[in-house]
């Protein structure tokens, strides 16, 4: 089987705090996109600030969305539910800032555990 993966990398919406747009993104937006059928799998990483680094990094967060196969994505992109949270990207985000890559499967470089 080979899983398709969309990863956007998300921009938080001009004006909105930090925790402003991880409550929203987690806790209303997260939801909504949860319910879109044939999704297998939603992730969100929320980006971490570490203090005393110089670089600021390009995106606030990125959501990845998995699903079985190409036709399982294109049924998705399909239904009523991805139109609502497509919809509702305004309420939290810069759409026009936003990346998407759609990956297929994924290749695991090595062996790292997590403790």
């Amino acid at each position: 089987m080979i899983m398709i993966k969309l990863v956007y990398c998300i921009t938080k919406k001009t004006g909105m705090t930090d925790e402003e747009f991880f409550r929203y993104w987690e806790n209303i937006y997260g939801p909504v996109g949860a319910r879109i059928p044939r999704l297998r799998r939603l992730v969100q990483s929320h980006r971490l600030t570490v203090p005393g680094d110089k670089y600021r990094p390009d995106y606030d967060g990125i959501a990845e969305l998995w699903f079985d196969d190409v036709e399982a994505l294109l049924a998705a992109r399909q239904s009523p539910e991805w139109k609502a949270s497509r919809e509702d990207e305004a309420n939290f985000n810069r759409p026009q800032q936003n990346c998407l890559h759609c990956l297929r499967g994924a290749h695991h470089l090595g062996r790292h555990e997590v403790k």
